[in-house]
């Protein structure tokens, strides 16, 4: 029997064409390749960012700082060796350890009791399509809009007369209103938009209005709540004028509060001030670290359509 001749040239195909497999490209074609406009961006992303991490750097290299040396060298220079006695001094003078509870205690009270309260308010208002929405909303962006320097007599008078003065319950109170406030804006805006299908499933299942929040609503809100709860953690924690007013006694001062209260009595010299701030930073720092991927992940979520 004949066989038949294999035919080879630019007219045949290859057993790979064909069975469909795809022509590899050569790793050149892979490449991205950025344009002038790519860079341009990423430079002024760069220059931000080192704009930003400039003051951090001054404060690093100047709490390990002596006083001699800084009144020589300057803020500028590096540090010659590892000068802690600045960092001792201001740990020792304000019982850092106490302050640091302190502000992670009524952080950690505001941004837990303030998600609730907007998860509850965002619910009613973005859901539950109560009568005056509209103007619920405008109404409490518009008292979120309000500067604290207004707020502190009448809140000052009312804590005065219900014993909460000099409290940290009076300060979780005040911040909680005003980070629910924003909490409340926005989810209000997030849960109007929410599929009305799941909704109503979960109605014909038999589901009341609490299961539905808890077993509907929560999970799939939970990365822009997570967000939440990481920003009015850092809002609460560098708040300075509220717990200066309501947090005179030593026992109750939070970090930003006893920092500058040190300061106030004139007896820390700069590398202890700059010291203290970086004292002051970490905890928000290992905070951050600890959530990046949390805050990263709610931030991200719903941006890419799936």
């Amino acid at each position: 029997m004949a066989t038949e001749p294999i035919v080879t040239g630019h007219g045949a195909s290859t057993p790979d064409q064909d069975q469909g497999t795809p022509a590899r490209r050569p790793p050149s074609a892979n490449r991205t390749h950025r344009s002038a406009g790519d860079w341009a961006v990423l430079g002024v992303a760069v220059l931000i960012g080192l704009f930003i991490a400039f003051p951090f750097f001054l404060i690093v290299i100047n709490s390990f700082k002596s006083p001699a040396e800084y009144s020589t060298g300057g803020p500028l220079a590096l540090p010659t060796g590892l000068y802690t006695d600045g960092l001792v001094a201001f740990w020792e003078r304000v019982n850092f350890p106490e302050k640091v509870w302190n502000s992670v205690f009524i952080s950690g009270m505001v941004a837990v009791l303030a998600v609730l309260i907007s998860m509850f308010n965002a619910f009613a208002l973005g859901i539950g399509r109560v009568k005056g929405r509209l103007w619920i909303v405008v109404l409490i962006l518009l008292a979120n809009m309000l500067p604290q320097e207004v707020l502190l007599y009448p809140l000052y008078f009312m804590f005065r007369e219900v014993g909460l003065y000099d409290n940290v319950w009076a300060v979780i109170i005040i911040f909680t209103v005003i980070q629910s406030a924003f909490g409340t804006y926005l989810l209000a805006s997030v849960y109007s938009t929410f599929p009305k299908e799941l909704l109503e499933a979960a109605s014909i299942d038999g589901a009341g209005r609490w299961r539905i929040l808890w077993r509907v609503v929560y999970p799939i809100s939970r990365p822009t709540l997570s967000v939440l709860l990481i920003f009015f953690f850092i809002w609460t924690w560098n708040e300075f004028l509220i717990p200066l007013t309501f947090l005179v006694s030593n026992a109750n001062q939070t970090v930003p509060v006893a920092i500058t209260a040190l300061q106030g009595d004139r007896i820390m010299d700069v590398t202890t001030t700059s010291g203290s701030a970086l004292l002051g930073l970490i905890p928000t720092l290992i905070f951050f670290l600890i959530f990046q991927r949390t805050l990263t992940r709610g931030i991200t979520a719903g941006a890419v359509k799936s």
